[in-house]
This record gives C-alpha cells, structure tokens and sequence, in this order.
C-alpha cells in the first residue's frame, strides 16, 4: 500500500545546505570523519532548527554519470534515516571514488556505520523493525 503524503520523509529545499558559506563553515568550524564509500564534515545546529544535507562530488569521481549516481545514493541515504540522527545538524558527505559501481545497500550501509561511529545515530527500537548494524 503506497504511504500518504504525510508519512513521505522528503529532501526539499529546506533540508539541503546550498550556500558556500554553510559548507565552509561545517568544514572549518565542524568535525571530520572519513568512512567507507564517503567523508563526512559535520557542525551542530541550534535544537529547533532542521537538519540539512549538502553532497560534493569531484570530477575525481568520474563523469558526470558517476558523480550523479553518487549524489542520488548519498541523498537517498540520509533521506531514508535522517529521522534517526541524534541531534540537528549540517551534514557534508564527500563521495570517495570507492563509491563508483556500488549498490545502494552498500552506500547505505557505509551511512550507518559511519553515523554510528561518529555518535551521530539514535539507534531505532527493535519495535520498529529495524536492527543495529555492527561492523
């Protein structure tokens, strides 16, 4: 049965970080890890604000097939489990060239491991289905 409209996590406007400022500013006043498939950089935001994503992918990459592929699995990563992030933030994920011809539950997979490595994740309950990756 399709979800309704309200159940839908979206990535609209408001969740993105588009200005350069934001990204610079996560980078040079954030934290940095690197996991996987991906880097992340990363800065607290005030508690009633949204959480927000910003993506990068360099010509490193590949072409521009590879590097949208990448934004579209790095986005679908967080959109997927931007409901479970411990606190509000700015999060800049980097795609690696390692990122290249893998399949989305691997991406994802990277995600959580890395979430959960940099203390960012709020494990979900068991109630709801989902488990607690370990690596």
């Amino acid at each position: 049965m399709a979800e309704g409209p309200r159940n839908r996590l979206r990535l609209g406007r408001q969740a993105r970080v588009t200005q350069g400022r934001d990204f610079l500013r996560a980078k040079a006043n954030g934290q940095r890890m690197a996991w996987g498939c991906m880097m992340a950089n990363w800065l607290s935001t005030a508690p009633g604000s949204r959480v927000r994503l910003g993506v990068i992918t360099s010509r490193r990459i590949g072409n521009a097939v590879a590097r949208n592929r990448a934004r579209r699995l790095l986005r679908e990563a967080f959109r997927r489990h931007q409901q479970e992030l411990a606190f509000t933030l700015d999060l800049i994920l980097i795609a690696r060239q390692s990122i290249v011809g893998k399949p989305f539950s691997e991406v994802e997979r990277d995600f959580l491991t890395g979430l959960r490595r940099a203390r960012l994740w709020k494990p979900v309950p068991a109630a709801r289905g989902r488990t607690l990756i370990q690596s």
